[in-house]
């Protein structure tokens, strides 16, 4: 789910100079396979960094722990009930302010802009496995996992993106708004804030507060986020249809605040709860039922028990358990 690069479109990504995993046009034949170096670097440094992050957990006051685990959560709202169920699937409406806040977070999160992640998102529906999917799990977990990220799109990608419908998207002014301040939003919230908050309230030494909530929080939310292209793809039960690759996998659904229930949601993609267990290891369903409580969100589409218990008689596997 962690969406970097632009294709050959008339916008292109803010982040692309960041992070590049473009097809740039050429004549002739492009290589379905090509190392971008930059990016290999950047995430091998991340990595680093968050593994540094780990040795300095102990150093980390309990103020700090906490600051980081809010951060995780806010950052992964900003992608599951943000960038996913809310502007790349539409299964719910959000208010004004609500968007906002999911905008905010979703730069916190540093996955690429909303309108590149919901773009490349439907692409994933659409053609699942296939060679216009950008993190197709046939190639193999590394691939779906990070590798993806570190090759230029394949072609495929690119031109069946190119034919989906986005009005929704560019007609949504908070979503316009953040794309062209994407970089500034992500210098600030994914790696400023995080940092500065506990150095300023509570004295946490710059050190700790960069590598831990800031770069050990920020992979450990990209990680638990590719799991669902990698994991959540390959190992699992598929009670709802068996002709489909994505799983069941409720490690994935804890770990990705309610993503993991897979095959649930690519048969169902427009149930805005991405699973029929309501709050079960879903803690964006809750966010979301929260919401609607508040008067800030409606109109949450939800399957029917009726159509549920059809389609696993007719393509389920037969592990279905309920509950």
């Amino acid at each position: 789910l962690f969406k970097t690069g632009s294709s050959a479109m008339a916008e292109r990504s803010t982040v692309e100079d960041v992070f590049d995993d473009s097809y740039r046009e050429k004549e002739g034949p492009k290589p379905p396979m090509m190392m971008v170096w930059r990016n290999v670097i950047l995430m091998s440094l991340l990595h680093v960094g968050a593994l540094y992050g780990l040795i300095l957990l102990p150093y980390a006051s309990f103020s700090t722990l906490v600051w980081t685990a809010v951060c995780y959560l806010f950052s992964g709202l900003g992608v599951t009930a943000g960038v996913h169920r809310l502007w790349s699937h539409r299964s719910y409406k959000a208010s004004f302010p609500l968007r906002v806040f999911l905008a905010l977070a979703n730069s916190m999160a540093f996955q690429n802009d909303i309108y590149d992640w919901a773009r490349d998102h439907r692409v994933h529906h659409k053609h699942s496995e296939t060679d216009a999917d950008p993190h197709n799990a046939t190639r193999g977990f590394f691939f779906a996992h990070i590798g993806w990220l570190l090759v230029r799109k394949h072609p495929d990608v690119i031109e069946k993106g190119k034919k989906l419908e986005l009005t929704d998207l560019k007609a949504d002014k908070v979503v316009m708004f953040q794309r062209r301040h994407y970089k500034l939003s992500v210098v600030i919230l994914c790696f400023l804030v995080p940092m500065l908050v506990p150095w300023y309230f509570w004295g946490e030494s710059l050190a700790v507060a960069y590598f831990v909530p800031g770069l050990l929080r920020y992979a450990l939310m990209l990680n638990a986020t590719w799991l669902v292209n990698s994991a959540a793809h390959i190992w699992g039960n598929r009670p709802y249809d068996k002709t489909i690759n994505p799983r069941e996998n409720p490690l994935v659904a804890f770990t990705a605040i309610g993503e993991g229930f897979h095959n649930y949601h690519h048969t169902f993609p427009f149930d805005y709860s991405t699973s029929e267990f309501g709050c079960k290891l879903n803690l964006t369903t809750a966010f979301i039922d929260l919401m609607c409580f508040l008067g800030l969100a409606t109109d949450c589409k939800r399957v029917s028990k009726d159509m549920i218990a059809a389609r696993i008689k007719r393509t389920g596997d037969g592990n279905y358990k309920s509950g």
